[in-house]
């Protein structure tokens, strides 16, 4: 019924663990690989398109055509293909190759009125983005902008560690300047963590067009936040240490900004 692969020396089978290992695959070829069924579900629901699904008939025991979209090519594979391409040891013995979307500015799919965005500047480990991906996601907020990035959105680790809410999430990326001139062109009040020339975020009104913007723990924010925020803020600390965890200091400020609206 399905087509079958069962050796890991299959064209096919190299050209997507290319794909799951390398970020300039990934990039030249507008391709990524998901693992698991849960993942592979919210991405479909996110609106993704799947060129292959692979599955493992030992392993995953349902119906695969209930995780492909229009066109899906369903491919069944040896346990050993499929424990070649896992990057997981506990997933469904299911993978998706899909289609990356567009995140360039230009493409911003922000259509709230009066939305509230989360910013963060730079993230590199794959664990922090995917926590923050899992933040935004649990509060729902309209938009999430990676500024600077400096890791692939696709990296198998941030699908991993946002459990797939990279997926339900809105994304975009760009330059600092490109976000900055986004943000000011859709007259979005923009509160930068930042030490200098701030003040306690609890004092700020987020109930207006918000963008909450985070740097990394190590180098912060650079100084364009600085001088063209609305406002810088900070969380106060009454520890021994000054910072915190990017996606917790995010967590903190994104749950104020919904409670000022009400959780709406």
């Amino acid at each position: 019924m399905y087509k079958s692969i069962s050796s890991t020396q299959n064209s096919l089978v190299k050209q997507i663990a290319a794909l799951i290992e390398k970020s300039r695959d990934r990039k030249k070829s507008g391709l990524f690989v998901i693992e698991g069924a849960r993942e592979i579900a919210l991405a479909k629901k996110g609106g993704y398109c799947f060129k292959q699904l692979l599955f493992c008939a030992e392993i995953f025991v349902e119906d695969p055509t209930r995780l492909t979209t229009d066109h899906t090519e369903i491919i069944k594979i040896s346990e050993e293909v499929y424990q070649k391409l896992a990057y997981r040891t506990t997933t469904e013995g299911v993978l998706a190759v899909a289609e990356a979307k567009d995140h360039s500015v230009a493409n911003s799919p922000l259509e709230n009125d009066n939305p509230l965005v989360l910013v963060a500047e730079a993230p590199e480990k794959p664990g922090n983005i995917g926590a923050l991906l899992r933040t935004a996601d649990a509060a729902n907020v309209d938009l999430v902008i990676i500024a600077n990035p400096r890791t692939d959105i696709y990296n198998p680790n941030i699908i991993r560690s946002s459990v797939g809410c990279i997926f339900t999430n809105s994304v975009i990326t760009g330059t600092t300047a490109e976000i900055l001139q986004f943000l000011k062109s859709q007259n979005i009040q923009i509160y930068s963590a930042i030490l200098q020339d701030s003040i306690p975020y609890h004092r700020c009104d987020f109930t207006k067009p918000t963008a909450l913007v985070v740097g990394t723990e190590a180098t912060g924010l650079t100084e364009e936040w600085r001088t063209q925020s609305t406002q810088n803020i900070i969380i106060p600390m009454q520890g021994e240490i000054d910072s915190m965890n990017v996606s917790v200091a995010a967590g903190i400020l994104i749950f104020e900004a919904k409670r000022q609206r009400k959780f709406k």
